[in-house]
């Protein structure tokens, strides 16, 4: 299957185009003092025409049939129930028109912006190229009230046609470490 590169896309963003779409999948996360838990995620990168993707991600923590019978009030229909939001996130992936010299040849830059409603703001820089992202955060700003981040890593890949990623994170006084991961597949419009 041949790939056709998405309709008004900014060529700025061509290395970006494979993750042009809608995702969705499953996933688990879990760190020091979060107990380890299945997830599902919706994830959408899009564009306008402009020099970027925008990017929303949801993740719905997995709920047992019974539990979810309880949130849904004993509804016939519970056990199909969504469990509750656990994270939610929007940004912009772009492409800098500065290229670092010490970058492969088959790789480009990129400057990843995330916010998310529990108070943080991360930007991320790193490289994607062959089907592959990786990312470090440059910086991570947060409200008084929001948990003690203070770096994290993000890997992205394209594998057999399925979109996987991982997620560490260094965070109330823990090392840099596994905070959560998951596979999704392209969801066809």
């Amino acid at each position: 299957m041949s790939f056709v590169l998405p309709e008004g896309l900014a060529p700025e963003v061509y290395p970006l185009a494979w993750l042009v779409g809608r995702w969705h999948g499953q996933g688990v996360v879990g760190y020091p003092g979060v107990e380890e838990t299945g997830f599902t995620q919706d994830v959408v990168f899009d564009h306008d025409g402009g020099p970027y993707l925008s990017y929303t991600s949801t993740i719905r923590l997995v709920v047992a049939p019974d539990d979810a019978a309880a949130l849904a009030g004993d509804a016939p229909e519970a056990a199909e129930a969504e469990g509750p939001v656990w994270s939610t996130e929007s940004g912009y992936w772009r492409v800098p028109p500065e290229r670092p010299a010490d970058l492969a040849d088959d790789q480009f830059p990129l400057e990843v912006l995330l916010s998310d409603p529990s108070g943080h703001v991360a930007l991320y820089i790193g490289a994607i190229g062959n089907g592959r992202v990786e990312l470090v955060s440059d910086l991570i700003a947060r409200t008084a009230t929001s948990a003690d981040i203070s770096a994290a890593k993000r890997l992205y890949g394209l594998v057999n046609g399925e979109l996987m990623w991982a997620h560490d994170l260094a965070a109330f006084g823990q090392p840099m470490q596994s905070y959560a991961s998951a596979r999704l597949a392209r969801v066809e419009e």
